[in-house]
């Protein structure tokens, strides 16, 4: 697995117009894959990924199976700022009862069955509370504990999402705070498949950085 990353250049007006919604970065970091170009969708790579800030900058980051193209990855990037690296030594010092840091930007819903329905309608949680508990409840199964005053939303909202020529409204909330690896399998898993729906338009990416010491 690689972990990539390119700021994302907000100097040039005609690239910021061209990323007016979600589906276009999905077709940006498809496209930093040129080797798949001619796969069907069905057997391209999974690759999770991510806008996030790093520095005061706006960054896309990207999690993939192959290193992407990086010249291909600056297409809507500032020259020369493109940068992967080997997931595999983060992933290797994972070990359970580690501490780690963590950011993660969501799509946090929930089903709600209907009287007749064999299927729920998926609603957005809606308050921050429900959020909260949204991510809460996912924790141990996604390989790790959280303590309910060690974590936080840092942004939500919603996303614009075109598709099939409907403007969709994706649910979005950021986290960050500290977690406890249970699960040292599981939590690689979710590391590098993610966590919960909309996973090809930014959300389920997480990462970590180990605990500062004193």
């Amino acid at each position: 697995m690689f972990m990539s990353r390119v700021a994302i250049d907000t100097e040039n007006r005609k690239k910021l117009r061209e990323l007016s919604h979600l589906g276009a970065y999905h077709a940006w970091v498809e496209d930093s894959f040129p080797e798949e170009r001619d796969q069907p969708k069905a057997e391209r790579s999974r690759k999770l990924w991510r806008i996030d800030r790093l520095q005061g900058a706006p960054y896309l980051l990207v999690v993939s199976p192959t290193p992407p193209a990086l010249s291909a990855l600056e297409k809507y990037g500032v020259a020369g700022s493109a940068a992967c690296r080997d997931y595999a030594p983060l992933l290797d010092r994972l070990a359970a009862g580690q501490r780690l840091r963590f950011r993660a930007t969501l799509n946090p819903v929930a089903s709600v069955m209907h009287s007749g329905k064999k299927r729920g309608r998926v609603i957005p949680c809606g308050t921050v509370d429900a959020e909260m508990k949204y991510l809460f409840k996912r924790a141990e199964k996604n390989g790790f504990t959280l303590e309910a005053d060690n974590f936080t939303i840092t942004d939500r909202g919603f996303a614009l999402l075109k598709k099939g020529g409907e403007n969709i409204r994706l649910a979005r909330a950021s986290y960050e705070g500290m977690l406890e690896v249970i699960d040292v399998a599981q939590f690689r898993r979710t590391l590098t498949e993610g966590i919960g729906r909309k996973k090809a338009y930014g959300f389920g990416l997480m990462t970590v950085i180990p605990e500062a010491r004193p």
